[in-house]
């Protein structure tokens, strides 16, 4: 027995929707057993799934299939989470905030909050 991958992470509650699911495949954020997965790709007990989702990348692996969406504690015993644990939150970065109305940034300002979010060196 198999199932789809999008359906497959959309019923154990990886991604919110089916549409987030398939568009994370389409985009190349899902791999089955280090393979690039499209929607439509099947998976089956013992596969590896990586998903890229939400800013972290989450490492399960199929334990049960489910083609209709469960709840949480069905969903947990469905795969085994070998997901690195996520940072603590004082390492995650803290966004650049302006003040309401401030108008656009000048070139320093959008020079210093490119290098805040780490897009230049």
């Amino acid at each position: 027995m198999s199932a789809r991958v999008d359906a497959w992470v959309w019923a154990v509650r990886l991604t919110k929707t089916r549409s987030q699911a398939a568009a994370a495949c389409r985009a190349g954020h899902v791999k089955v057993n280090g393979e690039r997965a499209k929607p439509a790709q099947t998976v089956k007990p013992g596969d590896e799934v990586r998903i890229f989702h939400g800013g972290r990348e989450r490492i399960v692996e199929v334990k049960e299939l489910h083609a209709k969406r469960v709840g949480p504690p069905v969903a947990a015993e469905a795969y085994v989470d070998n997901s690195p644990p996520p940072p603590p939150r004082e390492q995650v970065a803290v966004a650049a905030v302006r003040d309401r109305g401030a108008g656009r940034p000048t070139k320093r300002e959008r020079r210093e909050i490119d290098e805040l979010r780490g897009r230049r060196p």
